[in-house]
């Protein structure tokens, strides 16, 4: 447990003296955040492009369209998902090229639309087909302070428009203007998120992250590189899908890296278990749960005799058995696994959590001699696609 809002249990391996002493001095640097800025975004300091007033309007609007891609949007999507059962309002998330139909409307809504860049095909294909069927929106742009496509336009439809940060990518935005302005329209308490100073002044913290980055570069070493997260809260599927960009996007180069892949628990008990227990041992494994204080309870008056055992249990009590059961025969069959199981489903937790992992990928890229903040190949998709898109 390395904080009140989550319990953590870490790979079961031989210390590494040498490799945790460089992971604590780089982490226990006073210049951390000078060195890193991107990670001012994690504390309550952060100035954000906009101001309270500038937004307190937006909060009377009951429905926001949310568009972007990638790191851009997954974020906030995660902090809807997670945070569900706080949110009062509707928010549609267009975060991909997907063919639906958009419905048409008189009432007024909000577009928000999110592209570091301002020029991200996906972003402007779909807010071109919100401004169509939705003609009486209210837009607010977030993109770089630049002349690209969105800030032009955002001139030309008279739309309120904010800085995204230049030098926080898209994946490590989700504490900035682009998560964090959607969590105040859905009226969570954005200070809460802000758990960076707390957490690198907490010892248990600090030695949990050196310990789980010093095990899993240890992992990577002997040729494990498939990171397969089981996850067992469906409101953290969004989550996972920020994980898997942060991830592999930023340590996947110089033929290194870490692909997670997310397995849905305990469905995926009938299906790919099988692999991972008996399959190649070229995986590690991170279980991930969120505890329940409610939930639905099995009628004794519908079981039979060879069923007796579940009388009186509800499906928090199921699932956990079958995680625990599931650690139990890993541990046997000796195959690496951590946890994490989320105590208290609120804004501090999630922040931390969002803080945790962007710290690993950090810590991770430096032992790895990656640039975990760039993605130069992507950009040459994205420079191929408007080529072709040009000749025809």
């Amino acid at each position: 447990m390395f904080t009140k809002n989550i319990k953590f249990k870490n790979f079961i391996r031989k210390k590494n003296p040498k490799t945790n002493k460089i992971l604590r001095n780089i982490i226990k640097d006073k210049a951390l955040l000078e060195k890193y800025p991107l990670l001012n975004s994690l504390t309550k300091k952060f100035q954000y492009s906009y101001k309270k007033k500038n937004i307190k309007s937006f909060k009377s609007y009951s429905k926001v369209n949310l568009i972007g891609m990638g790191g851009s949007i997954i974020g906030a999507e995660s902090i809807y998902n997670f945070l569900k059962h706080k949110v009062n309002k509707k928010f549609f998330f267009y975060n991909n090229l997907q063919f639906k139909n958009i419905p048409k409307t008189n009432e007024k809504n909000i577009n928000l639309v999110i592209s570091k860049s301002g020029n991200t095909l996906e972003t402007v294909s779909n807010f071109n087909l919100l401004l169509q069927k939705q003609k009486k929106n209210k837009n607010v742009i977030l993109c770089e302070k630049k002349n690209n496509f969105l800030s032009l336009l955002a001139k030309k439809l008279k739309a309120e428009i904010f800085e995204h940060k230049n030098y926080i990518g898209g994946r490590y935005s989700v504490l900035s203007e682009t998560g964090m302005l959607p969590a105040e329209l859905m009226g969570l308490n954005e200070k809460k998120f802000k758990r960076l100073n707390y957490l690198i002044k907490n010892k248990k913290f600090i030695n949990n992250l050196i310990g789980n980055v010093a095990n899993t570069l240890n992992l990577v070493r002997n040729k494990k590189y498939l990171s397969i997260l089981l996850n067992y809260d469906r409101s953290s599927e969004n989550l996972f899908s920020w994980y898997q960009q942060l991830i592999a996007e930023s340590l996947g180069k110089k033929s290194k890296g870490i692909l997670p892949l997310v397995s849905t628990m305990p469905k995926d008990n009938h299906s790919l278990m099988q692999f991972y227990l008996d399959g190649p041992k070229k995986n590690f494994y991170t279980f991930f749960s969120v505890l329940a204080k409610n939930s639905n309870k099995i009628n004794s008056k519908y079981l039979l005799k060879s069923h007796s055992y579940l009388r009186n249990k509800n499906l928090s009590k199921i699932i956990s058995s079958q995680i625990v059961a599931t650690q139990n025969i890993f541990k046997r069959k000796k195959i690496p696994f951590r946890s994490f199981e989320i105590l208290k489903r609120n804004e501090q937790s999630l922040g931390e959590i969002f803080c945790f992992f962007i710290l690993e990928t950090i810590l991770l890229g430096r032992a790895l001699k990656v640039n975990p903040f760039d993605q130069p190949s992507v950009e040459l998709i994205k420079k191929e696609t408007k080529k072709i898109l040009i000749r025809n």
